[in-house]
C-alpha cells in the first residue's frame, strides 16, 4: 500500500484518496491550529470552500488537504507555527471571527 508522512508518522492511503481522507481514516482528527488562539481545526466542508484543513504539503503552505490527492512519499505537516502562516491565513482567521 502507498503511504506519505504526516508530522513524521507514516500514513497509508488508497488510490484516489485525498490527504484529508487518508488522515481521517488513520484517526488523525486535528489537522492544524489557528494562528492567534491555537484552536484545533479539522476537515469542515470537504469540498475546498473553506480553509480549515490547510496543511503544509512538500514544503508548500496553505494546501487544502481535502483537495490534495495523496501521493506516495509526500511529506505533509500540520500548519501550526508562525513560519507556516501567510497573509491568506490571516484573512481566513479574521473572516471566521466576523461571522
Amino acid at each position: 500500500m502507498s503511504s506519505f508522512t504526516f508530522d513524521g508518522e507514516r500514513i497509508e492511503f488508497e488510490a484516489g484518496d485525498s490527504v484529508a481522507a487518508a488522515l481521517l481514516r488513520s484517526g488523525k482528527k486535528v489537522l492544524r491550529t489557528t494562528r492567534f488562539k491555537e484552536e484545533e481545526r479539522s476537515l469542515f466542508c470537504g469540498i475546498g470552500n473553506c480553509f480549515d484543513c490547510i496543511l503544509v504539503v512538500d514544503g508548500v503552505t496553505n494546501q487544502r488537504s481535502c483537495m490534495t490527492r495523496a501521493r506516495d512519499e509526500m511529506i505533509v505537516q500540520s500548519q501550526r507555527s508562525e513560519e507556516h502562516t501567510s497573509e491568506l491565513q490571516s484573512r481566513v482567521d479574521i473572516s471566521y471571527a466576523v461571522f
